[in-house]
């Protein structure tokens, strides 16, 4: 058993600590050290950063921006059918409330074009959905959706001040290779010789 057990750590490689998982960190303390002072909650402005940490700027941007725009999305809509299933009191059962909330959703995701959004809004709209208590479910999702933003632009900013190498090398202004000088043209042709001088 022990050397089942040596054996499977041996074969573990440790990867490197990159700058990614660095700046990760950075961005998620000083979240939460931003959160602390005003004594709130930092969950998810913590994990909104996390994900507009990209491996570059451009890959952040896209990541984070997937996981706010799916949770504006989903929030947005989790608020009237909350009160559809849990306050109007109509005899609709609630599967087909979450069927119909579910497919506007998907649906408008699709509408603007942000599918890789889908799973964070499909997230958010069941959360706030089936487990925040009727007296804060506004104020809960209003709130993630400002957190969330929050945590992407520390993030992007971070990532901005401080670039990966391929986006430093991006920054840098290309120079063109200077243009070398046409090579003189040599003849095979020997010039016909000069002929005697014409005395005046």
């Amino acid at each position: 058993m022990m050397k089942q057990i040596h054996k499977l750590i041996a074969g573990v490689a440790f990867p490197k600590i990159g700058r990614r998982t660095v700046k990760s960190l950075a961005a998620s303390t000083l979240v939460a050290l931003l959160y602390s002072i005003t004594d709130r909650n930092p969950c998810f402005a913590c994990i909104g950063a996390v994900y507009g940490m990209g491996s570059s700027f451009q890959g952040g941007l896209q990541s984070g921006g997937n996981r706010f725009i799916g949770t504006l999305i989903g929030g947005i809509l989790a608020i009237p059918f909350y009160w559809l299933i849990h306050l109007s009191g109509w005899p609709i059962p609630e599967w087909i409330w979450l069927l119909v909330g579910l497919f506007f959703v998907l649906y408008i995701h699709q509408m603007f074009g942000a599918t890789s959004a889908i799973q964070p809004g499909t997230v958010v709209f069941f959360v706030v959905i089936e487990t925040v208590a009727p007296e804060r479910y506004i104020s809960y999702t209003i709130a993630r959706v400002i957190d969330t933003g929050i945590g992407v632009v520390v993030a992007l900013l971070i990532n901005k001040l401080f670039p990966n190498p391929p986006d430093a090398i991006r920054l840098v202004p290309e120079i063109p290779p200077a243009q070398a000088a046409p090579a003189e043209q040599v003849s095979l042709v020997e010039p016909p010789p000069a002929g005697p001088e014409k005395k005046t």
